[in-house]
């Protein structure tokens, strides 16, 4: 997601708005670190069944949000674009996969696995940077991308097959995220970018028409689990786009107000709470050689922030 417009990096009469921008973004990861407790209460719908619902009923809030704050406009705009529409349809099928991999992941006890897809997801980002915009690297993100490598090689080992549940994550939400930069550069939506609600209805809307496709054939299989243990799960369903939507437009809220670098440091608090709940609430295994690849991954991204930090440095109204 791109940030409406420069965030001041410094004090004075902007100090007020940094820190409510700070708590802002700290509340979206927050929520989104504990997302772990909150799709296996969905049982004993399966994950395919709660993508279905969450795009869904995300459509649904959206349209009533637009409504209520007129802001239909931006989202028409956009369809006159064959490219806008083009590009965020492919954005809505990456972050599709992206939350039907992590609701599986949640559900079927592979919670740390999930959190080392988003420990590993800013080097993937930089990876596909070089490789699809062909962006030269400093010396510091070489050396990050090369240990965060050497990471999964020895998770690898370790798992004794490729991490896919984190690799697939990774990259769904890297290419989201390149997607949306690409998207933001055509100017579709003015030089500021897409705004949060705009995206998010513009993919879900996308996707209505397949959701509900999937949603009929579940039902007349009878494999649909709406109905059941009425009215209470059916409600946990429906709440699948408040869930969605409230943590989003909070990271957008933030992202207004703060530098990039504020970001970048605070994107750790959801993979490092999802790890947490994986390891002390699910009990999932963590020998010695998984923290060792984990240590990796960490020693990548310190790399990373070094770098960030350093950069930001040079360049104080980090955008």
């Amino acid at each position: 997601m791109t940030p409406p417009g420069p965030a001041p990096a410094r004090g004075g009469p902007t100090a007020g708005p940094s820190r409510s921008g700070t708590l802002l973004g700290l509340s979206a990861y927050l929520l989104w670190g504990l997302f772990p407790l909150y799709f296996p209460l969905l049982a004993p719908a399966g994950s395919v069944e709660v993508l279905v619902h969450r795009v869904l009923w995300t459509a649904v809030l959206c349209v009533l949000l637009l409504s209520v704050l007129h802001r239909w406009r931006p989202l028409l705009d956009l369809a006159r674009s064959r490219r806008t529409v083009g590009l965020l349809a492919l954005a809505a099928v990456v972050i599709a996969v992206n939350w039907g991999v992590y609701i599986y992941a949640t559900q079927t006890a592979h919670v740390v696995e999930a959190s080392l897809g988003y420990f590993i997801n800013p080097l993937v980002t930089v990876a596909l940077a070089v490789l699809l915009l062909r962006e030269k690297l400093r010396r510091l993100q070489w050396a990050a991308v090369g240990v965060g490598v050497l990471a999964v090689v020895v998770i690898t080992i370790d798992y004794g097959r490729p991490p896919w549940i984190s690799l697939v994550l990774a990259l769904s939400f890297g290419t989201y995220s390149l997607v949306k930069k690409t998207v933001g550069s055509t100017g579709a939506d003015g030089a500021r970018g897409l705004s949060a609600l705009t995206s998010l209805s513009a993919e879900t809307l996308l996707l209505t028409p397949v959701a509900l496709v999937a949603l009929t054939v579940l039902e007349a299989g009878g494999a649909g689990t709406f109905t059941v243990d009425a009215p209470w799960h059916a409600l946990l369903l429906a709440s699948t786009g408040v869930v969605t939507a409230v943590p989003l437009l909070l990271f957008a809220a933030g992202a207004a107000r703060v530098p990039l670098t504020t970001t970048g440091l605070l994107q750790y608090v959801t993979p490092v709470m999802q790890l947490v709940l994986g390891v002390a609430v699910f009990h999932e295994a963590m020998p010695a050689s998984r923290w060792a690849g984990f240590a990796l991954v960490w020693g990548a991204l310190a790399l990373l922030t070094t770098d960030l930090l350093r950069t930001a440095g040079r360049t104080p109204r980090a955008t």
